[in-house]
């Protein structure tokens, strides 16, 4: 066992690497991250189990830090592990520099998520919990790794940790252990100006096992880690009272500790002495970036027993591979992302709304991929999602052997526990409520889309046609919102994410195909309320609509037309119903449905100009906002959408009021070609 003189000094090095780092960069927080110290340093020398020479190993522990301004902590800590040099710490936040200011995910760095928001993080930790429980479920212990979160008083504050308190505490989530680092002060205020709350006795309520110490103290942690690990019924809690700026001092030597200053901003401009601070805490002001020798001989000694440790783990897998090679397959399949589905075996019944046709598919799925997880946020029977729910069971405490969460009405919470799954890895996370209520799921969108995780949004109810509930309920500007990650490129030079809306049953299909075959961005599925008449087709409907792939495809033409009807959704068969009306007085129509702009932009040129030829009026048709078409409108052309909120009326009322009939189609081209 470590002598706590050894881990006290081992974390009095992260505290001067961390201040160091803020101090050089000129920017940061180095309070918290001196604060937080300590457990940190316990955490990583004596309790996280994973391959320093495999770090994507399956079964490993795995750390989620929630404060994403407390990187410098982060960074010190896994540089202890080997995973960062000096160089680099001292490189934070700078142009092409592998510390920037919030961790962004790099599991070979040892850097599980991207953090910055508060809150997300330790509910991708919940997330990264449920994952492998679901895992373990299916093949035992060999997935019985231990999932830590670190969170602060700004996480505990933010709206998020109430649902996913609630559902871990509901699900009995024994796995995940979470330290909160609790030293009373934010970035602006101290945080009794804010809050009164007992947050030992909230998690108690939730059904968590709580444990609260001094979190300074490396004595106090190490037993509190040992407790939390032995807990077989409860996710645990250990609230560490720390101190903010631990270690700071004044020009004249006194304490700076303690302090709402230090949260956000380097020790020498806030008020502190970075010189007399580093010397405090037993380091060279003109040289902090290095490691004590008694530092190095901690992480060496640690690294000596992992390596201990994982050639007994990986005893343990090959033992048990060869008693169950079939499992050992199918676990090996499913952390590879592949699939194997047979499309084909899905039959669409014709003219269905396309929620019910992804019901369908998702009954499909339910049989097909093992390792699939939907979850609702109270909305199975209406998403639709029930369809895959029918053919499995919800979790429930003590029971992953489903492959269903209920989630409760926690639309954000539901979105970044479904990004935790997918993090962890093993699992193909799902996710569905109706499409207006995906505001309150932007922010978790946005970092799905940064971390490129494959989770699969499914939204549906996708326009006004929601009908008697009104206008609260009526998505309008959302269309428009979600494709503009469409337009927003990762890290990779891709489009962020995928986004589709599809026209009929039949490309519901195509598009769940997609969806799951995208394994490197997330998806987004709008899907419809109401029924929607087939598109017609030239031979096989089931066919044709395959050619939704490149993102917009002609679904049928006149020769050399004389106008383009183009659209997405429901919407294009609105427009069939009036090319019907244009056709009959001698007007050449081609018909085109864009289910993806994004993946359309992305075709070659030539297949660009093919479907949508130069020239030619086109005229779009959206019950979104116009700015959903114009970029492939253009000046050339006319699109009419809504330009309100909506209304409340049965939704064919609706329709006929608001003009998306084949008979106003007729009308509004025949203007424009006037």
């Amino acid at each position: 066992m470590n002598s706590i003189a050894t881990l006290n000094r081992a974390a009095d090095n992260i505290r001067i690497l961390a201040a160091s780092m803020v101090e050089k960069a000129k920017s940061g927080h180095p309070g918290g991250a001196m604060g937080g110290a300590d457990f940190i340093n316990v955490l990583y020398s004596e309790f996280l189990v994973y391959d320093p020479e495999n770090p994507t190993w399956a079964g490993r522990d795995r750390f989620f830090l929630d404060p994403g301004h407390m990187s410098p902590m982060l960074y010190s800590a896994l540089a202890c592990t080997g995973k960062y040099n000096l160089d680099e710490l001292a490189q934070f936040r700078q142009w092409g520099s592998p510390t920037p200011g919030h961790p962004e995910v790099d599991v070979k760095r040892g850097v599980e998520n991207t953090s910055g928001p508060l809150g997300q993080g330790h509910a991708y930790a919940v997330g990264a919990a449920i994952a492998a429980k679901f895992l373990k479920a299916r093949f035992g212990d060999v997935m019985g790794q231990t999932i830590y979160a670190f969170i602060s008083d700004g996480g505990i504050q933010e709206e998020i940790s109430q649902g996913t308190g609630r559902i871990a505490g509901h699900l009995g989530l024994d796995n995940l252990v979470m330290f909160y680092d609790s030293n009373d002060i934010q970035l602006s205020t101290n945080t009794d100006a804010v809050t009164s709350e007992d947050v030992a006795m909230k998690y108690k309520a939730w059904n968590w096992h709580v444990i609260e110490i001094d979190g300074n103290n490396a004595e106090q942690i190490r037993k509190a880690l040992t407790e939390a690990r032995a807990e077989n019924s409860r996710p645990t809690l250990i609230i560490g009272k720390t101190i903010m700026g631990k270690g700071a001092r004044k020009a004249d030597g006194s304490s700076y500790e303690r302090m709402c200053a230090t949260h956000g901003m380097p020790l020498g401009e806030a008020g502190a002495s970075f010189e007399e601070s580093i010397r405090n805490l037993g380091g060279n002001p003109e040289n902090p970036f290095v490691f004590f020798e008694e530092t190095k001989a901690l992480y060496a000694k640690r690294a000596e027993e992992l390596a201990v440790i994982m050639a007994e783990k990986y005893a343990e897998e090959e033992k048990w591979a060869k008693s169950n090679p079939a499992l050992a397959e199918k676990l090996a399949l499913f952390f590879s992302g592949k699939t194997n589905i047979n499309w084909e075996a899905i039959a669409q019944k014709p003219n269905q709304s396309t929620r019910a046709a992804s019901a369908t598919v998702l009954s499909e799925l339910a049989v097909q991929v093992e390792n699939m997880i939907v979850a609702s946020a109270d909305l199975s029977n209406s998403d639709k999602t029930d369809g895959f729910l029918k053919k499995t069971t919800a979790f429930t405490k003590g029971d992953f052997s489903g492959a269903f969460l209920q989630a409760g009405v926690a639309e954000l919470t539901m979105a970044c526990l479904s990004i935790g799954m997918s993090l962890h890895g093993g699992v193909i996370p799902a996710c569905a409520t109706f499409f207006v209520f995906s505001d309150y799921m932007k922010p978790a969108i946005r970092m799905a889309a940064l971390m490129e995780q494959p989770v699969k949004f499914i939204w549906t109810h996708d326009a006004f046609r929601v009908g008697e509930d009104g206008p609260t309920h009526e998505p309008v500007e959302q269309e428009a919102q979600i494709r503009l990650m469409e337009k927003l490129k990762n890290h990779n030079g891709q489009n962020s994410m995928l986004v589709l809306r599809p026209a009929d049953v039949e490309e519901t299909t195509v598009a769940w195909r997609m969806a799951i075959e995208n394994t490197h961005t997330p998806t987004g599925l709008i899907l419809s309320r109401q029924n929607i008449n087939d598109l017609p087709a030239v031979n096989s409907r089931k066919d044709e609509a395959k050619q939704a792939e490149k993102g917009a495809y002609v679904v049928n033409c006149d020769g050399n037309p004389d106008v383009i009807l183009l659209a997405s959704g429901s919407e294009v068969s609105t427009l069939n119903e009036g090319a019907a009306l244009l056709r009959a007085e001698g007007i050449k129509v081609r018909l085109v449905s864009v289910p993806s702009e994004g993946l359309f932009r992305a075709q070659p040129v030539a297949y660009q100009q093919s479907v949508l030829p130069s020239g030619i009026r086109i005229f779009g048709l959206t019950a979104g906002l116009p700015v959903n078409l114009e970029g492939l409108v253009g000046a050339n052309g006319k699109v009419f959408g809504l330009e309100s909120f909506g209304f409340s009326a049965p939704y064919k009322v609706l329709d006929e009021k608001l003009g998306f009939t084949g008979q106003n189609v007729y009308n509004q081209v025949k203007s424009m070609l006037s």
